[in-house]
Formats: structure tokens, sequence, C-alpha cells
């Protein structure tokens, strides 16, 4: 499997990540080249950042707290967070990484960008029978993914959703139109199936989800099972329309 780590590794001569413009954090958003995370309409910018001193004579028993003051307010902080929030361990493979360089991988590779991978697997994560937890995962975000940076109202999420499932959609549409239009070889479709595979496999890994090597073999064989048939059945169609028009 191709190692694609490098990609999010971040270092010393990265740049710091910078506050973005507002932006509506609509799907029709993630069409425009260059896409950036929504802004959380209470602040304006993607990272929150500290609310500028007015009063520069203040009181300096308000600038310094004590120990025990903040070992207090460190414990309210743990308190506030949800225990399924505290012991979620996906994406932890990307640690430090920014989200414009995860962002980048993921648009060079597919069609989604990187709130929609890391939303759309939350959604799937924090599913109970009545629905998707969709407060509790914008509340939590940058608690639950490591390179989002601010809070998400619920409607938020639920528009990075689906616009997750729209590009799916589309996506899996074309790749099928290609695959029965018969514009691709037998062996350039398998050539494309593994390259695509591979990317999926990865991005499965720096989920936190660790792939057998039985297991990999198991998708690989389901994947160019369900080709064929594609395949086989679009040259018998394509093959009666021949007939019939003559």
């Amino acid at each position: 499997m191709t190692d694609e780590s490098d990609e999010f590794e971040t270092g010393a001569s990265d740049a710091e990540e910078t506050a973005r413009p507002d932006a509506d954090p609509r799907a029709a958003a993630d069409e425009a080249p260059g896409d950036t995370e929504p802004a959380d309409p209470a602040t304006g910018s993607e990272t929150a950042g500290a609310e500028p001193r007015d009063d520069a004579g203040a009181d300096a028993d308000a600038e310094t707290a004590t120990e025990s003051e903040a070992g207090d307010a460190g414990a309210d902080a743990d308190d506030a967070v949800p225990e399924d929030v505290q012991k979620y361990a996906r994406f932890k493979k990307v640690d430090g990484a920014q989200y414009d360089r995860v962002n980048d991988f993921l648009r060079e590779r597919t069609y989604v960008t990187a709130r929609e991978w890391a939303i759309a697997r939350l959604c799937a994560d924090f599913r109970t029978e009545t629905g998707v937890e969709m407060t509790k995962i914008g509340n939590n975000l940058p608690e639950l993914v490591p390179f989002m940076t601010d809070t998400y109202t619920p409607q938020a999420v639920n528009q990075a959703r689906s616009a997750f499932r729209d590009k799916v959609r589309k996506s899996g549409a074309t790749f099928l139109y290609g695959a029965m239009s018969g514009f691709f070889t037998a062996e350039e479709l398998d050539e494309m199936m593994y390259e695509v595979t591979e990317i999926a496999k990865f991005l499965l890994e720096v989920e936190g989800v660790d792939l057998s090597v039985e297991e990999e073999l198991e998708a690989e064989e389901r994947i160019s099972s369900v080709m064929r048939e594609v395949r086989e059945a679009s040259t018998e169609l394509r093959q009666e329309e021949l007939s019939d028009e003559e």
C-alpha cells in the first residue's frame, strides 16, 4: 500500500494557521476552489482567538490566578466534555496536522473536503436509535478531530454531512458511467481500482481503522468481482443495442 502519511506531517517550518474570513457553511461553498473551513457565526473566523484587552490597566488580581484556581478550571472543562467524546480515538494519526494540509490532501485525491470527511465519520459514529447527535458533534468538534479548530452549529454539521453524501453519489455515478461506457479497457479499470482502493484504505487507517491483510484482500476481491460483473453487463448491453440497430 502506498505510504501517503507524509502529506499530513507538519514541522517547524509550517506557517501558523491563520484565521479565515467568515463563510457560509453550505454545501455549495465546498464546490469553490480553495475551499476553507466555514467560520463560526459567533466568532466570524475559523480559529477562535483570545479577546483583545481594551483595559491596559486592569487589576493585577484579574491577570493572575492561583494554581488551585487553574486546577479547578481544568476540572470544570473536563467535566463539560461528554465521556464518549473524551474517549473518542479516531483521527489520532493526524495530531498536529493543520486543516489546510489535510484539506489539500483530500482535494487532490477526492471530491470531499476535510470538514465533510471528518463530520461524515462523526455522524456515523455518534448515531443513536433516534438519529445523529449533531449538537454534541458540533459543540465538541475541536475535541473530536485534531485539525478542526472551532465549534459548529447543528445546521452546519447537517450541511457538511449532506454535502458529503451528494459528492459520493455524484462521484459514484461518474465512475460507474466511465466503467460501463467502454471508454476504458479492463486493464485500465483494474489499475484505476487499485489506485482508488489504496487511497480509501489510507483514509480508513487515518481514522484509526486497522485492516488486516486478510481483510484488505477480501475487500479488494469483492470490489474486483463487482467491477467484473459491471463490465460484463455493460458489454452485453452494448452488443444488444448494436444488434437491434442492424
